[in-house]
């Protein structure tokens, strides 16, 4: 449906997955520790084949009588399982026959719960992380304890010596490292169970999984946080927009979230504003529907009557004075409908027109040069103080200022009295200039000093013919300058003087250009 719309993701959703995002890569740890899971085996594997090379050393140089302890202490002391093998393959030397054993391989069959979650989880993350899977050693020893049960015993004494790494059946690493002895009469073959390997990587991936777990549930705690404090605040707004839209209610009270000193406090706030803007726009609209209906109501019906009675009045002098009534009725309702007309351009046109740099003084010069020319009655004299040339620059729109003063100067003409005078003046100040328009009628009751800016409100001189004026020129004089951040109002004449004086400020531009040549 037109004007419907619903977010893909919201943005609850999008803080938590970035916030997950990040966690991510804070879990790639795991696969960190497959690595360092390798190096500590090549490590241990280089370690071993170095102490093999060193017990075969000093086995090569012992007595035979002294070979035996010496194999002993050896594996005690590194924690290894020796054995020597003929030339034939045949085991000559067992240091697990000879003493107790240093390690002993696990039955997975018979371990705890813990220890088999712990086994899958290595082969998870290995399967994940792409990891090399050594092959198992299935048995811990072989039906037949022989050269020919291990390879790289083998090749050691084809003079090929080398160290292998096996899974244990428990999954833990099982190295093994053989050295030739004796030129190649015997082979030494030293294997080791280094289960602390398997212990270590899976301590570290124990603390990292409590990190993450931390982290994980932080996050989700900050994301909660951050949709509740930017995402619920926006869903305020924007239901209360979606109600604006529609309009179903007289007035639609926006959440100004006045606690809120951020962004979405600003925009909160900005949004009230312009609903409220829009909620005056449109009381002002229908007031001034209803105005212009009431005011086009009296023309209209006066030239019904008018045209009604011309159709049944047979005297002349009667059908003239109705057609006289009849010409004045559509007079008035053309002044009415070209005011109407222009007051409800002003807002738009004041939007849309770029305001430029305005010497004041000059363009108030030339409306009273304009309107000096024409011909009034009252017959009224009009005077103007200017400001020094380049002192009143205000900036705005030069055709919409100069509406505003030939306004102001036909009232004042209409006020006067037969041969009075109209003063006109200009007064630049540090922020604001001041254009003031003096006349010598009767004035403006304090009472009716803001009534006579709205809409259709005239007070108008004694004798002056009905219809005359539509009472708009001061509402759009206003209009014009509200506009502009100017202001209007009326006061009386400095010193007691008879008339009414009406006074715009406008804001005073500093910088700009000079104003151009006087035209006159």
């Amino acid at each position: 449906m037109a004007g419907e719309w619903t977010p893909r993701i919201s943005i609850a959703r999008r803080i938590l997955a970035v916030n997950i995002f990040a966690l991510a890569i804070l879990a790639g740890g795991f696969f960190y520790l497959d690595s360092y899971r390798a190096r500590l085996i090549d490590g241990r594997l280089v370690n071993t084949a170095r102490e093999t090379a060193l017990i075969a050393t000093a086995l090569e140089a012992a007595r035979p009588d002294e070979r035996a302890p010496l194999l002993m202490r050896a594996a005690r002391t590194s924690g290894m399982r020796l054995r020597l093998y003929d030339a034939g393959g045949a085991k000559t030397v067992d240091s697990f026959a000879m003493a107790a054993p240093t390690y002993r391989l696990a039955d997975p069959r018979k371990d705890p719960l813990h220890l088999r979650l712990a086994r899958g989880l290595d082969r998870l993350v290995e399967t994940i992380a792409l990891a090399a899977k050594p092959p198992y050693l299935h048995e811990p020893d072989p039906a037949q304890d022989n050269l020919a049960a291990w390879p790289e015993a083998q090749a050691a004494l084809a003079g090929r010596p080398e160290g292998r790494y096996r899974f244990a059946p428990d999954r833990t690493p099982f190295l093994s490292a053989a050295r030739p002895l004796f030129e190649g009469k015997a082979v030494l073959f030293a294997t080791l169970n280094a289960r602390d390997i398997t212990e270590i990587v899976r301590a570290e991936r124990l603390r990292i999984s409590l990190v993450l777990a931390a982290a994980i549930i932080t996050s989700i705690l900050l994301s909660l946080f951050l949709a509740r404090t930017i995402v619920l605040p926006l869903r305020r707004l924007a239901s209360a927009a979606v109600r604006v839209r529609l309009g179903r209610a007289r007035e639609v009270i926006v959440p100004r979230l006045p606690e809120r000193r951020d962004e979405i406090g600003m925009l909160a706030r900005a949004i009230s504003d312009m609903s409220q803007a829009l909620r005056q726009r449109i009381d002002a609209t229908e007031t001034f529907a209803a105005d212009v209906s009431h005011e086009l109501k009296n023309p209209i019906a006066s030239l019904r009557s008018a045209l009604e009675g011309l159709a049944c009045i047979k005297d002349e002098a009667l059908r003239k004075k109705l057609l006289d009534i009849a010409q004045d009725d559509v007079r008035r309702l053309d002044r009415l409908v070209s005011d109407i007309a222009e007051a409800t351009r002003i807002d738009a046109q004041l939007s849309r027109t770029p305001f430029e740099p305005i010497d004041i003084g000059r363009l108030v010069g030339q409306v009273v040069r304009a309107q000096a020319m024409r011909e009034t009655q009252p017959q009224v004299r009009l005077t103007y103080a200017r400001p020094p040339r380049g002192t009143a620059l205000v900036t705005g729109d030069p055709q919409k200022l100069a509406r505003v003063i030939e306004n102001l100067i036909d009232n004042a003409r209409s006020f006067s009295p037969e041969g009075g005078r109209v003063r006109i003046a200009v007064e630049s100040g540090p922020t604001e200039i001041a254009i003031l328009v003096d006349d010598e009628g009767p004035g403006v009751p304090e009472s009716e000093r803001e009534a006579i800016f709205r809409r259709f409100h005239s007070v108008r001189p004694e004798g002056e013919d009905f219809g005359r004026h539509s009472g708009l020129g001061l509402a759009i004089a206003r209009s014009i300058l509200e506009g502009h951040n100017g202001t209007i109002r009326v006061e009386n004449r400095p010193g007691g003087a008879r008339g009414a004086r009406f006074r715009i400020m406008l804001p005073r531009t500093i910088a700009g250009p000079h104003g151009g040549p006087d035209d006159g």
